[in-house]
């Protein structure tokens, strides 16, 4: 459909601007359209990460602007029967308005999806040992690490700004890879060098389940999957696996839990939240970590005790533009910090993205700290290292 959009605003570009030009640039004018629809066939066939991003770059920053142009341009065409100039008029402001948006996208395609931001979250909870307070969670999601080629310096920035804050646990909540656990090689050294007081924790998300790989066989994905679980050990990460770990601090523990992904379909559902409960004391501080947000109104506030659940997922569609996100036609949950009767949810935006795009809905890093007592939850956001920016209150969840 994407591709029927993009072919008739050229073929209408071509035929009332670029027609009866010199051969060499009217051919010209068609080389973006035909790596386009090469690197989408690529990507089909071959599952091509390379292909995509080269796709989703030309899809965004030439063929948006040039349907743009079109539509606005058609228009005036379309009403030139009423005010004769209106043609003229809206050549130049589709013109206008297709650099403009242009020059956007292009900002989201090149720096956008690694201009990494600095989310700060409180969580105040009576449940909360009192030797816990101040303790600090750092939470990433969805690296999704096949998108960044082979290059691993963003991961190593994610590396150092984890560093910088110093935590006392980092908790990854899926989605290390898009399509191939090879995808992962890579970037070894810089996931083994994210450290904290208390470890790595992480859970897996639906595509380190790796089914989106094509042709791929029962027996090819089982292995798949034994080798995304593999490089995170590798890493020095712990794996959670429908299981939990207790935190200790003096004579105090709290305990992370960690499920296999559960969501709604087509997203499959692993999760065993009842087998990953089992003989954690009833009442006492839990952290569960869940890819899938839907998980969490669907089981965990209707069948657990649990006060706080990280999850991910939604990228916030890797767009959000004043406070809106499509995400939220999707998800209720979508990004950022909700609560229901006193117990939490956060969603993280992803610190990566499966897609070489982000525009307002910048990658994050959540820094989570946990108090003990009875003040309301809060949320600050600090982007690029910038001076924080402060949100009035948590979402509230109906």
């Amino acid at each position: 459909m994407a591709l029927v959009a993009v072919l008739l605003s050229d073929v209408y570009i071509w035929y009332n601007f670029v027609h009866g030009a010199a051969l060499p640039w009217s051919a010209a004018y068609w080389i973006p359209t035909l790596v386009l629809a090469v690197s989408m066939i690529l990507f089909r066939t071959h599952s091509s990460q390379t292909a995509i991003n080269i796709a989703v770059a030309l899809l965004l920053c030439v063929a948006a602007p040039k349907l743009i142009f079109t539509l606005v341009s058609l228009a005036g065409r379309l009403g030139s029967g009423i005010w004769p100039a209106a043609a003229a008029y809206a050549d130049w402001t589709g013109l206008a308005l297709a650099i403009a948006a242009g020059a956007v996208l292009a900002y989201g395609c090149t720096k956008g999806w690694k201009r990494l931001t600095v989310r700060h979250v409180e969580i105040v909870s009576e449940d909360l040992p009192p030797s816990f307070d101040g303790y600090r969670i750092v939470q990433m999601s969805d690296l999704h690490l096949g998108t960044f080629g082979r290059s691993d310096s963003y991961m190593r920035s994610v590396a150092g700004r984890i560093d910088d804050i110093a935590p006392d646990l980092v908790a990854f909540t899926g989605d290390l890879v898009n399509i191939s656990p090879e995808e992962a090689e890579p970037f070894v050294k810089a996931m083994s060098s994210i450290h904290a007081r208390d470890g790595v924790v992480s859970v897996l998300g639906n595509h380190d389940y790796c089914p989106y790989k094509r042709n791929s066989s029962a027996e090819q994905a089982a292995h798949d999957l034994e080798y995304v679980k593999q490089i995170e050990r590798r890493a020095g990460w712990r794996l959670l696996l429908n299981e939990n770990i207790p935190v200790v601090r003096g004579g105090d523990t709290i305990h992370i839990v960690g499920v296999e992904n559960t969501g709604r379909p087509p997203f499959p559902s692993y999760g065993d939240l009842t087998g990953a409960m089992r003989g954690l004391p009833e009442g006492g501080f839990k952290v569960l970590l869940s890819h899938d947000p839907t998980h969490w109104r669907d089981e965990v506030l209707p069948a657990s005790d649990i006060q706080l659940t990280l999850s991910g997922h939604t990228h916030a569609m890797q767009l959000k533009v004043c406070g809106f996100s499509p995400s939220s036609l999707m998800y209720s949950e979508w990004g950022g910090l909700y609560e229901h009767d006193g117990r939490m949810l956060n969603v993280s935006t992803g610190t990566g993205g499966n897609l070489p795009f982000r525009l307002g809905a910048w990658p994050e890093i959540v820094v989570i700290t946990l108090r003990s007592g009875r003040r309301a939850a809060a949320e600050t956001e600090t982007p690029d290292g910038a001076v924080t920016d402060t949100r009035t209150e948590a979402n509230k969840a109906a």
